[in-house]
């Protein structure tokens, strides 16, 4: 629905997860009935779950933990891990940092150029562990790097950037743009692009033959995009525009390519709407973030946190309070809904009556600003269940 918003201009108006709710069907199942199996390109997970590609989130050893647990880790290949070999005394570094000066010392350190023979070797590192290598690159630096990548055994390419277009416009002759579609075409693995938060991008993204599109532009806890440059579209409108530019894909084509939610999501709930609007799966940074074994030692950051000219990130501090396990797939010991999260997303479509991601993606949905906060003063009160912070939320913006 278009509304106006001054002589000549209109807008439509979108939704954010806190603006919606999953409807109960007319049936209920057992939970461990429910399949919340993925799969992308010939890879099968148990999870529908990625760790995003921050350095605050995944190193060689939280890749292996989130692989084993049924999940797919992204690490970031133009990160710490590969510019500096002893990378642990790095992030322990940062998370010294003032608030004051977080952002000017992260460019300083992202400044240490990446080292190719780093790159081979924290993929090998992932490999070693028995898990699906999964990394990221750039649009600008795909090309640069991807083949010792590739050689070193990665199973799966991720070309991400906050906002990612099959069509991108360049005057300078020096610097041609990537075409995607001829690129994607070359390679033997599969490809996951992103982001983009509308149908259109989304559809040409998949006809460059993309396994995956990643659906978020500025959602997330650490992300100061939509501040910044103005930009974003709310998470639940962009994941349902997508996916129905995923439908029009495979009715042209036969293709069904794969739409990940990333970003925007602190809890069970959230990741259950992200499902519901159309995602096959979720990418996780915050939420994991806080875990003990997550690199950024309590700390989480973007990939545009340390740009040298327009920084649109921010480092945040999250609480540390357990387990990748713990977080993904249980026991839960907090009751706001950021443990678990596997096993609430399980729960919301058994209580639903669906078995599967694909049913899943049918639910019905309300628009219901009150579903956050009726009947909850008591919990707001006191700031416990839904009234709490939660473990997954920022405890302080330190940038």
């Amino acid at each position: 629905m278009e509304v106006e918003i001054g002589r000549g201009k209109k807008a439509r108006r979108a939704y954010g997860f806190d603006d919606i709710a999953i409807v109960p069907s007319r049936r209920t199942r057992d939970p461990d009935d429910v399949d919340i199996s993925w799969t992308l390109g010939p890879y099968r997970f148990e999870l529908p779950l990625l760790g995003a590609a921050l350095d605050g989130v995944v190193n060689p050893t939280t890749a292996g933990v989130i692989g084993k647990l049924g999940g797919l880790a992204v690490m970031n290949l133009e990160g710490i891990q590969t510019r500096y070999e002893d990378a642990d005394a790095i992030l322990e570094r940062i998370s010294t940092y003032s608030k004051d000066i977080a952002t000017r010392e992260l460019q300083d350190i992202y400044q240490e150029p990446i080292q190719p023979e780093l790159i081979a070797q924290r993929i090998k590192e992932i490999k070693a562990q028995g898990v699906v290598a999964a990394a990221s690159l750039t649009p600008q630096k795909v090309k640069r790097y991807y083949e010792v990548a590739l050689e070193a055994g990665l199973d799966i390419l991720v070309i991400q950037g906050t906002v990612v277009s099959a069509e991108h416009v360049s005057k300078d002759e020096s610097r041609p743009p990537l075409n995607l579609k001829e690129f994607i075409r070359e390679l033997d693995v599969p490809v996951v692009v992103g982001g983009c938060a509308t149908y259109p991008a989304g559809l040409h993204l998949m006809r460059t033959g993309a396994a995956g599109v990643l659906v978020g532009v500025g959602p997330g806890a650490i992300c100061t995009t939509r501040g910044v440059l103005g930009l974003g579209v709310p998470q639940a409108t962009a994941i349902a525009d997508v996916a129905a530019a995923r439908s029009q894909h495979m009715l042209e084509t036969g293709d069904y390519v794969r739409v990940i939610a990333d970003g925007g999501m602190r809890n069970g709930g959230d990741i259950a709407k992200a499902i519901a609007c159309g995602a096959d799966a979720v990418m996780l940074g915050s939420a994991l973030a806080r875990a003990y074994e997550a690199p950024g030692r309590g700390f989480n950051w973007g990939m545009a946190t340390f740009h040298p000219t327009l920084p649109r990130g921010t480092r945040v501090s999250t609480r540390q309070n357990g387990s990748l396990e713990e977080i993904l797939t249980g026991p839960a010991h907090e009751n706001d809904g950021t443990f678990n999260l596997m096993g609430a997303l399980r729960t919301s479509m058994a209580t639903c009556g669906y078995r599967d991601i694909a049913e899943f993606n049918r639910a019905e949905l309300l628009v219901a600003p009150a579903l956050q906060t009726e009947g909850k003063h008591l919990q707001r009160d006191q700031g416990v269940g839904m009234g709490a912070r939660g473990g997954a939320q920022t405890v302080g913006v330190t940038d």
